[in-house]
């Protein structure tokens, strides 16, 4: 099976990594060749093109940031046209569920078949292939790719038709955002009132408050450690991506709208390359009359 795998940033490359262990024969493309130069190093093909990347492949496997990138890839850079007919088109990034729809049809046109395939685990889940799958598409053709998602993830969903993967990863993106959200203010609420937030963390661990968030997330904001496996400025993408899927489907949603309003008031601060969990940034600037400061009780741990 010839696959061919295109976006070799943070999540698409540890992927490559475990498609080449499985034994595939690998195809990559980045805008950037530098990133892909270690796999190139381990014996996958480079192509020149999106084109090139996709005319001779199997399957076809895209790892992009959003969806301008995808259009952009598919139709200007030519690598929907240059499908074979036999093919299949996975999308795993987060992609609108408008534009999957769009994609699937396309593809179809080409012969081509057509899954919209989005991932969560983050970085994390990519680089130990426990990421979890959610599939839109025929079952046939998720038949077709299962042996790449069984090395890819540790969990396969099928939804249901094109473009009900990148609603479900709507789904996802909307818990996502408005948990780290409650994690952070009631950290910070721990905080103002004087108690220790790591130790509050400690204490609802384990209990109804519990989450992987809290439990994750809520590490890296009490060590103020926000190296970024997804970034602020991907998860207020997603977040728009929701707000406008929503008014497709004449819904409000006030928790996500306020969720995506802080989001955009952190990236606006220039820290849209933080990691998600830096959404108690922007929280500490609103509060910053009050001086309250997550890591004090560290500091006064540590003295």
């Amino acid at each position: 099976m010839k696959l061919t795998l295109i976006g070799t940033g943070l999540m698409g490359l540890p992927m490559a990594h475990h498609l080449l262990d499985a034994g595939f024969e690998l195809t990559v493309w980045n805008r950037t060749p530098a990133k892909a130069a270690p796999l190139c190093e381990r014996g996958a093909q480079w192509a020149e093109t999106p084109e090139a990347a996709t005319a001779d492949a199997d399957i076809v496997i895209l790892m992009l940031e959003n969806g301008t990138v995808v259009e952009h890839v598919l139709y200007d850079l030519k690598a929907l046209s240059a499908l074979r007919s036999d093919s299949l088109l996975i999308d795993m990034g987060s992609t609108p569920p408008t534009l999957a729809k769009k994609h699937a049809l396309d593809a179809q046109t080409q012969g081509a078949d057509y899954l919209d395939a989005p991932v969560s685990g983050g970085q994390v889940g990519a680089e130990q292939a426990t990421l979890s799958i959610m599939v839109g598409g025929s079952q046939s053709a998720l038949k077709r790719a299962q042996p790449v998602f069984d090395v890819l993830g540790k969990k396969t969903t099928y939804i249901g038709p094109a473009g009900s993967g990148q609603l479900a990863k709507c789904a996802n993106q909307a818990i996502v955002g408005i948990t780290i959200g409650a994690v952070s203010e009631a950290l910070l609420l721990a905080s103002a009132g004087g108690a220790n937030p790591a130790a509050v963390r400690e204490a609802l661990l384990g209990g109804f408050a519990d989450s992987r968030i809290l439990e994750l997330h809520g590490q890296r904001m009490i060590e103020r450690e926000f190296t970024p496996g997804a970034t602020s400025r991907v998860q207020l993408k997603d977040l728009r991506t929701i707000l406008d899927t929503a008014h497709d489907h004449q819904l409000t949603l006030p928790l996500t709208q306020r969720t995506h309003d802080e989001y955009l008031a952190l990236v606006n601060q220039g820290l849209d390359h933080v990691d998600h969990s830096g959404l108690l940034l922007q929280l500490e600037a609103l509060n910053q009359p009050a001086k309250v400061q997550t890591h004090s009780h560290k500091e006064q741990t540590d003295a």
